[in-house]
C-alpha cells in the first residue's frame, strides 16, 4: 500500500495582489468619466470629420499641393488634438477631486481600514493623469486617425478617385511615433501641475479649484499692477506649453500658433532632457506628492 497517497498536499499559494495595480483599477471603476469623456468628445469630433469628408474630392481637385497638404493634415489631426485636450482637462479636474472627495463623503474612513498605505493611494491617483489617461488618449487618438483615414479613402473611391494621393500627403509611419512622444513629454512636463493639484485636493476644506488657481492669478495681477511686468504670467504659460519650445523643433506661425508636428525630424528629445525646467519640475512634483501623502495621513473627514 502506498502511504504517500494519504499525505495531504500543501495548499497553493494565493496569487500576489499588487496594491498599486488594484488601486488604479479602483480609480477607473469609481471615475467612469476618465474614459467616457475622451470617448464622447472623440466620437463627436469623428462625426464632424465624417460630414466634412464629403467635400474632400472637390478639395483634392482644386487646391494647390501646399494648401491641400495643410487641409488634409488639419482634418487628420483634429480628432486626436481634441481627444488629448479633453484628456488634459479630465486629468486637471480629477486631481482636484481625487483626495478631496474621499474626505467630503467620508469614504476615507473605509479606505484607510484597508491594508493600503497612504503613499500607495496617492501614487495610484497620480498615475491616472501621468500614465493611464495619456495611454487612453493615445489609443483613442490612434483609433480616430485610422477611422478618418479609412472613411476618407472610401469617400474618394465613391467619387472615382484613387486614395493614393491622399495617403501620400500623410506621414503614416511617423505620426504615431510623434504622437506618443508628444504625449510622454507633456505628461512629464505637467507632472508638477498634477502634483500641485493633488496637494491642494488633500489640503483644501472646500472649493479646491479656487485654492489651486487663485494664488497664481493674484500674484500675476500684483506683479502687473506694482511692477508693470508679466514675468510670472509668462512663466505660467511656459510651464503649460514648455514642451513645444523644449521638446520640438517647430517654429511659431504668423497667427501665433505653433506649426503642426508631422515628422520625426521635428522631435528634439536631447534638448528636452537637458532642460533644467524638466528636472526641477519633477523634483517639485515629488515634493508635492510627498506633501499630499503626509496630509492624507493626518487629514480627518469633513
Amino acid at each position: 500500500m502506498n502511504t504517500t497517497e494519504n499525505v495531504p498536499r500543501p495548499a497553493p499559494n494565493p496569487p500576489a495582489i499588487d496594491p498599486v495595480y488594484w488601486s488604479v483599477r479602483r480609480e477607473l471603476w469609481e471615475n467612469r468619466s476618465l474614459t467616457i469623456a475622451p470617448l464622447a468628445v472623440g466620437s463627436f469630433a469623428l462625426f464632424i470629420m465624417w460630414v466634412t469628408a464629403f467635400g474632400l474630392p472637390r478639395r483634392m481637385r482644386v487646391l494647390a499641393p501646399a494648401k491641400l497638404h495643410a487641409v488634409i493634415m488639419s482634418a487628420f489631426s483634429i480628432p486626436a488634438t481634441v481627444i488629448m485636450g479633453t484628456v488634459l482637462i479630465v486629468g486637471f479636474f480629477y486631481c482636484l477631486d481625487a483626495l478631496y472627495s474621499e474626505r467630503r463623503d467620508r469614504s476615507i474612513l473605509f479606505w484607510k481600514s484597508l491594508p493600503v498605505s497612504d503613499r500607495t493611494t496617492v501614487l495610484s491617483k497620480a498615475a491616472i493623469p501621468l500614465v493611464v489617461l495619456p495611454l487612453i488618449g493615445f489609443a483613442l487618438s490612434l483609433l480616430s486617425q485610422l477611422v478618418v483615414l479609412f472613411w476618407s479613402s472610401v469617400v474618394l473611391m465613391m467619387h472615382g478617385m484613387s486614395p493614393a494621393p491622399y495617403w501620400g500627403q500623410l506621414p503614416l509611419f511617423e505620426m504615431p511615433v510623434t504622437l506618443i512622444y508628444g504625449i510622454g513629454v507633456f505628461a512629464l512636463w505637467h507632472a508638477p501641475i498634477y502634483g500641485w493639484l493633488l496637494l491642494i485636493s488633500a489640503w483644501a476644506k472646500r472649493t479646491p479649484v479656487l485654492w489651486a488657481i487663485l494664488p497664481f492669478l493674484v500674484l500675476s495681477a500684483l506683479e502687473r499692477m506694482i511692477f508693470s511686468t508679466q514675468h510670472f504670467g509668462s512663466w505660467i504659460r511656459w510651464r503649460v506649453m514648455g514642451p513645444m519650445m523644449t521638446a520640438f523643433n517647430v517654429p511659431m506661425g504668423p497667427n501665433g500658433h505653433y506649426e503642426p508636428v508631422e515628422r520625426l525630424s521635428q522631435l528634439d528629445p536631447l534638448k528636452f532632457v537637458r532642460t533644467p525646467g524638466l528636472w526641477l519640475g519633477l523634483l517639485a512634483a515629488a515634493a508635492f506628492l510627498a506633501g499630499a501623502v503626509r496630509l492624507r495621513r493626518f487629514r480627518a473627514p469633513m
